[in-house]
Parts: C-alpha cells; sequence; structure tokens
C-alpha cells in the first residue's frame, strides 16, 4: 500500500489560523481520520518567512494574507487559492503612552502594520485617508512594517508614544490591551464589515498530485470553521495551546463580540479579492500589478467541501 503523502502547512500563531489548530487536534484525537494524507504544521514567525517557504517547496500548504500570495501569483509563482480561512478579526489598538483618542491624533506618529502586502495596510490607509491625513514616507502617518508577534515588544518598549498604534490580527491586540499598555480603537469589521485577510494557498503540483487530499484537508477546514463558532470554549482551549497564549485572551477574543473573527463563511469572493488589489495597486502602489483571479482562485475544493 502506497504510503500517505504528508502535507507541510505553514501558518502563523494567529486567530485567523485557527481552523488548522482544530483540524490538527480533531486528527489527533481520532474525531476525523484522514484516508489521503499525513498533516503536519508548521508554525512561522513572519510573513516573509511563510511565503520563502512556499516559493523555495519547503512547505506545501499556506495560511496567507490574500494580497501577498496574489503577488506572488502575479510574479508567476505556481499557486492557487482555494480558500479563505477566516473573515474579520484583526483590531487596532492605540498606545496608551501616545494619547490617541481619535483618528486625527495620529499625526505625527508611526503606526505599525504587520506587513505592505496586506487587508490591516488597505484598512488604516483608508481609515487615516478619510480624516484628511497623508501616509507614506515624509507624510502626517509612517506606517512601520513588525511582525505581528514582536508587535506587543515594540509598544511595550516604546516608553515615549512615539508610536501611535497599530493594525494586527488577534491575539496580538487583546494581549497588548489586557496588559494596560493599549485600548481598542476600533475592530477590522467596523471599517469593512467581513471582510477577507487570510486564505489557503496550495502550490499547483500539489493540488495535481494529490487532489483528494486537499478535498480532505478543504472539509476539515470548512466543518473546523464551524466548530469555532459553536464552541468558542473548546476552540479556545485548542487556541491555547495551538497558539501558545493564554486560555482567557483567546476566549476573550472569540466572544468580545462573537463576531470579531468569522470562520463560518470560507467560500472565495472574488469581488472582495479584487477590492483588495484595486486599492492595494491605485492608492499605496504597494503590489507589482492586478491578477487575473479566475486563474489564481481555485473554487473547486470550497465548492465541493459545502463552504459557504
Amino acid at each position: 500500500m502506497e504510503e500517505k503523502p504528508v502535507l507541510r502547512i505553514g501558518h502563523l500563531r494567529i486567530t485567523d489560523h485557527l481552523i488548522l489548530g482544530v483540524t490538527k487536534v480533531k486528527i489527533h484525537k481520532g474525531v476525523e481520520t484522514f484516508q489521503h494524507s499525513k498533516i503536519l504544521t508548521v508554525p512561522m514567525t513572519g510573513w516573509n518567512s511563510i511565503g520563502k517557504a512556499l516559493v523555495d517547496g519547503e512547505i506545501d500548504i499556506a495560511f496567507m494574507l490574500a494580497p501577498y500570495a496574489m503577488e506572488l501569483f502575479h510574479s508567476g509563482k505556481k499557486i492557487k487559492l482555494i480558500l479563505f480561512s477566516h473573515k474579520s478579526g484583526s483590531i487596532i489598538v492605540t498606545n496608551k503612552r501616545a494619547n490617541i483618542k481619535k483618528i486625527e491624533d495620529f499625526k505625527g506618529k508611526t503606526i505599525l502594520i504587520p506587513y505592505h502586502l496586506s487587508v490591516h495596510h488597505m484598512l488604516i490607509d483608508k481609515l487615516l485617508n478619510e480624516k484628511g491625513l497623508t501616509t507614506g514616507i515624509g507624510k502626517d502617518v509612517v506606517f512601520e512594517v513588525t511582525a505581528p508577534s514582536q508587535i506587543p515588544k515594540f509598544i511595550e518598549y516604546d516608553e515615549a508614544g512615539d508610536i501611535g498604534g497599530y493594525i494586527v490580527a488577534e491575539p496580538f491586540g487583546t494581549q497588548v490591551i489586557k496588559k494596560g499598555l493599549g485600548e481598542e480603537l476600533a475592530l477590522s469589521k467596523d471599517i469593512w464589515p467581513n471582510h477577507p485577510c487570510c486564505v489557503v494557498v496550495v502550490r499547483d503540483e500539489i493540488i495535481s498530485r494529490y487532489p483528494d487530499a486537499i478535498l480532505e484537508l478543504t472539509e476539515s477546514l470548512v466543518k473546523s470553521g464551524l466548530l469555532v463558532h459553536q464552541k468558542p470554549e473548546t476552540t479556545a482551549k485548542i487556541g491555547a495551546v495551538f497558539l501558545n497564549q493564554s486560555y482567557d485572551i483567546i476566549y476573550s477574543v472569540l466572544t468580545e463580540p462573537a463576531d470579531k473573527l468569522t470562520t463560518t463563511e470560507l467560500l472565495p469572493v472574488l469581488e472582495d479579492l479584487d477590492t483588495i488589489q484595486n486599492y492595494l495597486n491605485e492608492k499605496i502602489s504597494s503590489m507589482s500589478g492586478k491578477i487575473d483571479l479566475e486563474k489564481f482562485v481555485d473554487l473547486q475544493f470550497a465548492r465541493a467541501a459545502g463552504a459557504k
């Protein structure tokens, strides 16, 4: 009998990637049995390392930022987007030492963003522009890219309050708020309701070699997405281990409010991806160009898995 392939799946320790942690536990506890593959989850520290590992073939599948994945596709990498990993889920936090009470107070400050090719970059830029603030080097507000897991440290060490705040995936917002160093200014869902952010991307070669394994994984991830909402206590326990965080922080992310992070609608929406690439190309110029989304997004697995 042929040995099952091991699918190496790269992710960050953020709640946007929690459905992968739920799937991992379901397999480990025998709640689900994978017939067509074994999975190996590979936690990484930042977005660059995930992109590089995917391109170099060190991982087969990546949970990654939608615009970063689009940029890799634009540069000729043979990958497909098969599923959204969540919707919404990020938070804007102000640095208490910077005395930010409203958007206009960010003038003259730095704002930390997790990556230049991100929905976070788009959302915070939009928010600032709507209040008449310019963004970029030498402008009203400067963005600085900082790996999500490093952001709490930057806030902790910024005694002068030069950093006005940041936008990031949870739990790195709630973590700083619970330490008393920051305050919630807005949730990403308040700026763009039900927005996509992280997606599941697979190398073409893996899709063509192991389609049954990819479908099986997709089905499990879709079910895991439903479980996150149905059982926040169980999910928070899984998340505490998978994301290396305290139970209280993950539970609070999942329940305050309950729709901060959405994992029940994972069917990729091409119009939403187009909105992102239009903004990042035309307003910020952080992408190298637009892509043909029909060629980049492969909906067959999400549809077969019953993703909404």
